[in-house]
């Protein structure tokens, strides 16, 4: 079959479809709400691989409290920088104060982080202002730098006041960086946040180390939970995403299991369309024999039937997967736990695996009664 002949068969497939369009506009309204929810499973599980997928350009450690599971309850301190930057194989150390407004799973969580503000841009180069300065920033005790997803959310600019956790602070900059955790946090200073969740100025709640190569993450993080195995404070020390996935143990747990939510939305979307295409073919049973008749080919017939199944599929994904990713993007939802943060954000990719999927599952759907389609025998058919 050429090309040619197969895109006219595709236009006289999307004729018939338009013959019934209760019927079709039905059956793609019922394919784009089960591709609705396989993207936004498809997003949510995108979103986790980002935060806990280590990469060769992932360099940072988290030192934390042993045993603790809280930014709260996890108190280390300051004097411990000086025996980080100690350590073979580190390249930067900066002192965090973590304060959120919950600390258990949610939807809706503030994370303001205290650091040292002559520290940050060096540990941090790849942050970058979308507006405002540093040096508003530094000038001010109550200075917030926010990232630009967390300001989206919750509607903040240059100039806003807020307060959450018991902190008020006032924005003085929008951030973006290419780390997804700096997008949706706070950033205040150090001596200032201490203050406001009335911890003493010589503790804080982490220390996050940059290490000099990737392949050493393991060997420094050791180094550092035995350097401080015997201190009254002891360290439990993870590479940063490998952190996020320990702290965040239900949130992660519960993403995965979406997984399943994901394959029931895709058997549904084949159902739904294998039995459009069932009920299509065998009502039109006569008018395939008078095709046949005239000279249509078997396959030309059963190519027409998967034609159908096929833009069936792809009609009702792009509705849904489309209708997923605006809803995304609009919303910004963003999943927190024990101070650490997802963000669920449209990608393309998600639009692109959806899209083809949506295809596939309506030309696998339309195989069998286009088989029934081009088998038939076309006196039998004509004598129906």
């Amino acid at each position: 079959m050429t090309p040619s002949v197969a895109l006219r068969l595709l236009g006289l497939a999307g004729k018939q479809l338009s013959r019934h369009r209760v019927r079709t506009f039905l059956t793609l309204a019922g394919v784009g709400a089960g591709m609705f929810l396989f993207a936004v499973v498809e997003s949510l599980q995108q979103a986790l691989a980002r935060a806990t997928r280590l990469g060769a350009n992932d360099l940072t450690l988290v030192v934390y409290r042993q045993n603790r599971f809280c930014p709260a309850t996890s108190r280390l301190p300051i004097y411990y920088l000086d025996e980080l930057r100690r350590i073979d194989g580190v390249r930067e150390v900066i002192p965090i104060l973590i304060a959120v407004n919950n600390c258990g799973a949610s939807l809706d969580i503030v994370t303001f982080r205290g650091v040292p503000p002559d520290l940050l841009p060096r540990f941090a180069p790849d942050i970058a202002l979308v507006s405002g300065s540093y040096e508003a920033w530094e000038s001010t005790d109550d200075g917030a730098l926010v990232g630009e997803h967390f300001a989206a959310r919750r509607g903040l600019k240059a100039g806003d006041a807020f307060d959450a956790a018991g902190v008020r602070v006032r924005v003085v900059g929008l951030i973006r960086s290419p780390n997804p955790q700096d997008n949706q946090v706070a950033y205040v200073h150090l001596p200032f946040l201490q203050k406001a969740t009335r911890r003493g100025l010589g503790e804080v709640t982490q220390f996050n180390v940059r290490v000099i190569d990737s392949g050493r993450l393991d060997a420094v993080a050791r180094a550092i939970d035995d350097r401080f195995r015997s201190e009254p404070e002891p360290t439990q020390t993870h590479p940063e995403k490998a952190f996020f996935a320990e702290g965040a143990r239900e949130l992660v747990a519960m993403i995965d299991f979406t997984r399943w939510i994901g394959l029931g939305a895709a058997l549904a979307v084949f159902g739904l369309v294998a039995n459009a295409v069932l009920l299509i073919v065998r009502g039109r049973v006569r008018e395939n024999a008078v095709l046949q008749t005239l000279g249509y080919p078997g396959r030309a017939v059963g190519f027409l039937v998967v034609g159908e199944g096929s833009l069936l599929g792809l009609g009702g994904g792009a509705l849904g997967v489309g209708a997923a990713l605006a809803f995304l993007g609009w919303n910004r939802f963003l999943f927190g736990s024990e101070g650490q943060t997802m963000a669920v954000l449209p990608e393309t990719a998600v639009l692109v695996r959806g899209m083809g999927l949506a295809l596939v599952l309506g030309a696998m759907a339309a195989a069998w009664p286009a088989w029934q389609a081009m088998r038939r025998p076309i006196v039998e058919s004509l004598r129906t």
